[in-house]
């Protein structure tokens, strides 16, 4: 199994607080501040190494990344699978909440999405194989930590998933700039998919077809659609609010 990273402080926080297998944690020579501190004493705490190395050598190893003076070196993140999602939320008490990104190929959508995903109680997040942005370090930055916490499962076929998922009983509802009603206008109480395409594309004719329902996000501006991430998190917020109401 090859070894990847986590980096930034917050997100090398909630990998060790999460319980997250990790090899080691590298720091920045001589910078002790602030939550990197907390950082080393966590990792200690688990019996973890702790190494001091150069800042460049952060650099090298985030690869573009943002990395605060903090990498941990960890095993890939594991995925989920489609019926531990269903068994977590049916443990809970709750009506199913997924959500399906249909070819989503930007890390820093799908980060944010996770981010959204874990704020508004989203069991988990399934996306393609094929076609879309897997969990990376980009992603895991950009989720703020949320990638420990919200599963993340890879289906083969979108169509079969969206099928699959309806006899378990989940209603799906798509996002399209041509949909039925405006979001805040669809019941969304129940056990429910949200299906979100890809970016520039949006969602694929086959997966608008499988859902149950399409909804629509009301615009009064120039440009004709939002950022992906954006319109998932518009969608997500209204089921929430729709549950607690």
């Amino acid at each position: 199994m090859s070894e990847e990273f986590v980096a930034g402080r917050n997100s090398v926080l909630e990998a060790l607080k999460s319980g997250r297998p990790v090899n080691k944690v590298l720091v920045a020579k001589g910078d002790r501040q602030g939550s990197l501190r907390e950082i080393v004493g966590q990792a200690r705490a688990r019996g973890l190494v702790v190494q001091e190395v150069e800042a460049a050598k952060l650099a090298e190893i985030a690869g573009g990344v943002r990395h605060q003076g903090v990498v941990a070196m960890v095993p890939p993140v594991a995925y989920a699978e489609v019926e531990d999602i269903l068994a977590k939320a049916r443990a809970l008490g709750e009506p199913p909440f997924l959500v399906l990104l249909d070819e989503l190929e930007d890390p820093h959508n799908l980060g944010a999405i996770l981010r959204t995903a874990d704020a508004a109680g989203v069991h988990g997040v399934l996306i393609p194989k094929r076609r879309s942005a897997p969990l990376s370090a980009t992603v895991a930055k950009t989720s703020a930590g949320a990638v420990e916490y919200v599963p993340v499962a890879r289906v083969g076929n979108v169509v079969q998933a969206i099928e699959a998922l309806k006899k378990e009983g989940l209603w799906v509802v798509g996002a399209d700039m041509e949909g039925d009603k405006p979001y805040y206008q669809a019941d969304l109480k129940g056990p429910v998919l949200v299906v979100v395409g890809g970016e520039g594309r949006g969602l694929g004719r086959l997966a608008r077809e499988a859902c149950d329902f399409v909804v629509r996000i009301p615009m009064r501006g120039k440009i004709s659609s939002l950022n992906a991430s954006v319109a998932c998190s518009l969608l997500l917020y209204e089921v929430y609010r729709q549950r607690e109401t």
